[in-house]
């Protein structure tokens, strides 16, 4: 396995202001064996869910082999691992290695629990946007593997062609006969303000203003503007009271059930789902998301990554590995490969979507996105903006404009105290 560039320089290492720089990329494969550092081959320990398992292990075993430092990879469940993470660290009883959605970094760093990373060259062969993704006021803090977003799945024998627009995407499945004319899976006690995101941004309403650098304003929050209002408006009209084309009693494993069956021609839903749409034999094309309020549908991108513990008890090796091991080619692939998530890798990219239209056609409309917000003040605002698209979409409490400004009132609120 080829794990470092040419004219890699062995690694050398030293703390400025509390970020672990590397001067030059580690070869990993000089003739001595050792880790790259002072000889230190302390264990470190990485965190992974059952998924990533197959694709981190060989590059471990390659790692090992090449600085004798052993990687002891756990499992972890994927759903509550964030937290774990930040409650286990400040005890040394962490792991080294975190994998990671983007969407935690600011509750990490605000828990003080990763470090910062210098990725010198190596940041430059990945997108833009998941660079952007793992950065915190100015600081990186990991390398990205996966960029993952959001399309339109079509049913191409359902419907033929692509369509441009919301109202069109309707009309012909409206037209096509079947149960439902379009469906996205929503939970009934939640909602899903991160499906329903390409829609809202296509009336140019946002959450968070959006400094020059593309990062986030904390201090703005815009969600509750008239941009946003005319969403609610719409999404009134497409609710229990309106067409029913977006259904709060639809969940996401029912939305794929009904989809699976042939009960719609349309499915708003990520690349997470198309192999059982492949494995069902259904003629499927993957179409841009469609604009309802008349701007570019953005959706939201999530991006997947390694963080480095701020605790590591080998933060030297544990960076080496994350570094230039984890941002090859070959892992990025073989995580591609157990997830089908598009490489973040430029080149590791360029490969997968050589070989499938698919990976092609969702990183394309992943271009046009936008890094969902990371800082910590993001978690104030998911519960009361679910709530309020279920009460717009089910057609209750009034008034759709004043449900979504007492939306985002309340998330105020929380935000400020």
């Amino acid at each position: 396995m080829k794990v470092t560039k040419k004219g890699a320089l062995a690694i050398g290492a030293f703390l400025a202001g509390g970020m672990l720089v590397l001067s030059g990329c580690a070869s990993g494969s000089g003739d001595n064996g050792d880790s790259g550092d002072s000889g230190d081959t302390t264990p470190i320990t990485i965190w992974v869910d059952i998924e990533r398992k197959p694709a981190i292990e060989p590059v471990a075993k390659s790692f090992t082999e090449e600085t004798g430092v052993e990687v002891k990879i756990v499992t972890k469940d994927f759903a509550t691992v964030d937290q774990d993470f930040i409650s286990q660290v400040p005890t040394g009883k962490g792991p080294d290695i975190i994998v990671s959605p983007h969407d935690k970094l600011g509750a990490y760093v605000a828990a003080g629990v990763v470090a910062p990373l210098e990725l010198g060259d190596v940041a430059s062969g990945f997108a833009e946007s998941a660079i952007q993704a793992m950065t915190y006021d100015g600081k990186v803090y990991g390398v990205p593997y996966s960029i993952e977003n959001v399309a339109l799945v079509r049913n191409a024998d359902l419907v033929p062609d692509a369509k441009a627009t919301y109202d069109e995407v309707l009309a012909a499945g409206q037209a096509a006969g079947t149960e439902y004319p379009f469906l996205v899976g929503l939970s009934p006690e939640q909602g899903d303000p991160y499906h329903l995101f390409p829609l809202q941004s296509s009336f140019g309403s946002y959450v968070f203003a959006q400094n020059a650098d593309g990062s986030y304003d904390s201090s703005n929050l815009v969600i509750g503007d008239e941009s946003g209002q005319a969403f609610a408006a719409w999404l009134a009209t497409q609710g229990a009271a309106g067409t029913g084309a977006i259904n709060a009693n639809i969940d996401g494993d029912r939305a794929r059930e009904f989809f699976l069956a042939g009960k719609s021609p349309y499915y708003l839903t990520g690349p997470w789902n198309v192999p059982a749409i492949a494995e069902a034999g259904i003629n499927y094309a993957i179409d841009p998301l469609p604009s309802a309020g008349g701007q570019e549908a953005k959706p939201f991108i999530g991006v997947n990554g390694f963080f480095l513990s701020s605790k590591s008890t080998n933060a030297l090796a544990a960076t080496n590995f994350i570094v230039n091991y984890l941002s090859t080619d070959e892992a990025q692939l073989a995580l591609y490969e157990v997830g089908g998530r598009p490489p973040a890798l430029t080149s590791a990219y360029e490969t997968a979507a050589a070989d499938n239209p698919d990976v092609k056609a969702f990183g394309e409309i992943g271009q046009t996105g936008m890094p969902m917000p990371a800082i910590p003040q993001m978690g104030a605002v998911w519960s009361d903006w679910g709530n309020a698209e279920l009460q717009i979409i089910k057609g209750e409490g009034g008034d759709p404009a004043t449900i979504w400004t007492t939306m985002a009132d309340n998330i105020q609120t929380k935000i400020n105290g």
